[in-house]
């Protein structure tokens, strides 16, 4: 775990950062990515250029937003918020995190959560989800339903260190829940690094440590034989648009209940100099009723991103199994 120390940063330093945020947003389903503001005309956008004519996407960006995944139930049918609304909703955020009580040792949110640049709404969206309209993941289908309570069932029937598997990916220090494909906001450190050369593209995320390296030269999957935590990803450009298509997931992944059958496709748009819309579809008919989408502008940032050690599953897995034995034999005697 590492920290950072942050600077005192007044509340009005927060509000402006996120009305500097929120007056743009993207809509590419209709005929291409176009950034609309508020009655503005729509400005085309050329993007800097890789050697090999792409667009050059590389350098730092976070994805930190209070923007929630799905629609909270109180905004109802409400897609977007008009910038009164955002700005009140970033400020309640930003309360509830700053208003941890004093006898909570775990850790000081505001600050181990925090970054150099305050955390604000990055669209005026009320959730991630954009399809459905409604803004939340579908229903399960029967055999995904079937399967989480099957899952249920297994985890009841040993206990959370009967052996290593039982333990998430993410306190193992494997994987967690955000790093994807799909990549979701990180709770804290949020920030990425891109770096493209020939036929690559290449995605490390501060949290954990691990370089998706996505191959764009037009080779095929290596099949399903071959299964990976984070799939197997294989991109290719439809005009400045990178375009990632991974499948070849395993069922440990398990990305919000899905199975080994999880396709994602995500969609990496140079909007402005210093905006990537990225947008993904899920899809999973063995899991969700239907696929669902959501998107997460990529705002650029000066900050590089730094070693992030995972550690507690990971070299304290052994003391964890140890100690479950030691309470097995004491509750056999």
């Amino acid at each position: 775990m590492k920290s950072r120390l942050l600077g005192s940063v007044i509340l009005a330093a927060a509000l402006a950062l996120v009305v500097a945020l929120v007056p743009a947003h993207l809509d590419a389903q209709k005929g291409g990515p176009v950034v609309r503001a508020h009655g503005r005309p729509a400005v085309p956008f050329s993007p800097p250029r890789m050697p090999d004519g792409h667009p050059d996407m590389q350098g730092y960006w976070t994805n930190g937003t209070y923007t929630p995944l799905e629609r909270p139930t109180e905004f109802g049918t409400k897609e977007f918020f008009t910038q009164e609304e955002a700005i009140a909703y970033a400020k309640r955020r930003d309360d509830q995190l700053r208003a941890q009580p004093r006898d909570n040792i775990h850790y000081d949110d505001a600050i181990w959560q925090g970054e150099r640049e305050v955390k604000g709404l990055t669209s005026l969206r009320t959730s991630l989800i954009y399809d459905p309209p409604d803004g939340r993941i579908p229903v399960l289908t029967a055999e995904g339903q079937k399967r989480t309570e099957a899952r249920a069932a297994a985890r009841k029937l040993m206990g959370p260190a009967d052996n290593a598997q039982m333990r998430t990916l993410g306190e193992r220090c494997i994987m967690w829940p955000h790093e994807g494909p799909p990549m979701l906001p990180a709770g804290y450190f949020p920030n990425l690094q891109i770096v493209q050369g020939p036929n690559q593209f290449v995605v490390m995320q501060e949290i954990i440590h691990n370089a998706r390296v996505i191959p764009t030269d037009g080779r095929p999957p290596l099949g399903e034989a071959i299964r990976h935590y984070r799939g197997e990803s294989r991109g290719h450009w439809e005009g400045d648009t990178l375009v990632v298509e991974t499948t070849n997931f395993t069922d440990a992944t398990q990305f919000r209940g899905s199975s080994s059958t999880l396709k994602v496709t995500e969609r990496f748009i140079m909007i402005d100099r210093d905006t990537i819309q990225y947008r993904f579809t899920v899809e999973d008919p063995a899991t969700w009723a239907r696929p669902w989408s959501a998107e997460i502008p990529m705002i650029r940032t000066e900050d590089p991103i730094y070693e992030y050690a995972c550690h507690e599953g990971n070299y304290g897995l052994p003391n964890i199994l140890r100690a479950q034995r030691v309470a097995d034999a004491a509750a056999r005697k």
